[in-house]
């Protein structure tokens, strides 16, 4: 296993090992998510309301699991390489398979018939695949934290890791549809066997201090959960995340409801989508340089005001508004790649500063991935009811429709980022400066 040059530089080759295995991880998360409900609704005619309960209740067992995954991912990084590898490898292959098994239930049990036993099978089949993901995740997260580097070389790392993420959701996007599941199936199993040969053959992470972890592991599992908790610069980060990444998720929740109902531009989707992730994924190199420059807090700051500046003329859009919206997509697709290179570099920073040992990243990771499901799951609580409490009904054109679908797609996204958006000042570079 090769290390990092001295001074935390990552090359490309080495950049690529480290990053690759974000790809098929934000590759597998939009058949899940988007695809899953809509199969087992069409196919095989579970309910739609049965299968609302059911992910919303596997997605809460999932959030909760995160922490306890984190403190598990310490400890088998504080042990010798070869066994953390040969748990990544079963992990990858749980992935896999549960993967395969929840879209082809069938092929898998032959005797497999009724809703009962389909939501069944989905629930379990759902449960090990955020599990195996969840586990993949927080140790990608960690060990690219435990690879150090001052603000740039962080900021070059989270970009090889969200650079080919979003990679991976474009080709998420298109694949299911166009080749068929099966293929993406084998696409997402090879992905994953490159994503783990790269992490085992690529910079290595530094090493936990074994003194340092047998002190946290005496302190008990419910103790160590919470300590990244007690950090009050964690806390901090933690809330400005929280905050921006409500702010992120409202628009994303909403965004095919604005093209199909506020736009009537549903043949526009592909372009739309494709036009956010390429500007997110161009963006990254661009904010790595500024990053060398402004700082990280400063970019992350910049992406927030380019973002508000972005939804505010969203929400003037009206049908046809197809060429203005575009350049929306481009505009938030930018901002989406301070998003993606800000917060987890200036976590690792943090943690560089907070615990140099490194024993305790799992679980700082751990609380982070919570944080990110949490901001998806709010986002919907917030968007969808208040939709419906002003007057929108999907597929409707209605005036009150429009001004309802415009005020919670474009204006309170920017209510939320300007809160982040100061708390990011006042909670985090009012300190760096004090």
């Amino acid at each position: 296993m090769s290390t990092a040059p001295p001074g935390g530089s990552l090359r490309a080759a080495a950049g690529l090992r480290y990053g690759a295995l974000g790809l098929p991880l934000a590759f597998v998360a939009l058949p899940l998510y988007v695809v899953l409900p809509s199969h087992y609704a069409q196919i095989y005619g579970v309910p739609l309301a049965s299968l609302g309960a059911l992910l919303l209740g596997v997605r809460a067992l999932d959030a909760i699991a995160d922490p306890l995954i984190g403190r598990g991912v310490d400890r088998a990084m504080a042990g010798p390489r070869v066994p953390l590898m040969q748990a990544a490898w079963v992990a990858a292959l749980l992935l896999a398979l549960a993967f395969a098994a929840l879209f082809f239930p069938t092929f898998f049990l032959p005797a497999l018939q009724g809703n009962t036993a389909l939501l069944a099978w989905c629930g379990v089949g759902l449960v090990v695949a955020y599990l195996a993901f969840s586990a993949l995740s927080v140790l990608h997260q960690a060990w690219g934290a435990r690879l150090g580097g001052d603000e740039p070389a962080r900021a070059r790392i989270v970009a090889w890791r969200e650079g080919l993420a979003l990679l991976g959701v474009i080709i998420a996007s298109v694949l299911p549809g166009t080749a068929g599941l099966p293929t993406t199936c084998v696409v997402l199993a090879v992905a994953l066997a490159l994503g783990l040969w790269g992490l085992g053959t690529g910079p290595a992470p530094a090493a936990t201090s074994a003194g340092r972890t047998a002190s946290v592991d005496e302190r008990g599992l419910i103790a160590t959960l919470w300590q990244p908790l007690r950090l009050p610069a964690f806390r901090r980060l933690l809330l400005v995340f929280l905050l921006n990444g409500v702010a992120s998720a409202v628009p994303a929740t909403l965004v095919l409801f604005f093209i199909r109902d506020q736009l009537q531009a549903p043949a526009w989707e592909p372009a739309f989508l494709g036009a956010y992730f390429a500007a997110a994924a161009l963006s990254l190199p661009v904010w790595v340089k500024a990053v060398a420059r402004f700082g990280l807090a400063r970019c992350w700051l910049a992406g927030m005001a380019l973002a508000m500046a972005t939804f505010l003329w969203a929400a003037g859009l009206g049908a046809g508004d197809t060429t203005a919206f575009v350049l929306v997509c481009i505009g938030s697709g930018l901002a989406l790649g301070a998003d993606l290179t800000a917060p987890p570099a200036l976590l690792a920073g943090l943690l560089r500063r907070e615990a140099p040992d490194g024993s305790q990243d799992g679980a700082f990771f751990g609380w982070w991935q919570m944080a990110t499901k949490l901001n998806l799951a709010l986002a919907a609580g917030l968007a969808l009811p208040l939709l419906q409490w002003l007057g929108y009904v999907p597929g409707q054109t209605s005036n009150d429709g429009h001004a309802a679908l415009s005020v919670v797609y474009a204006v309170v996204p920017c209510g939320l980022k300007a809160g982040a958006a100061g708390a990011l000042w006042w909670l985090w570079l009012s300190k760096e400066s004090s």
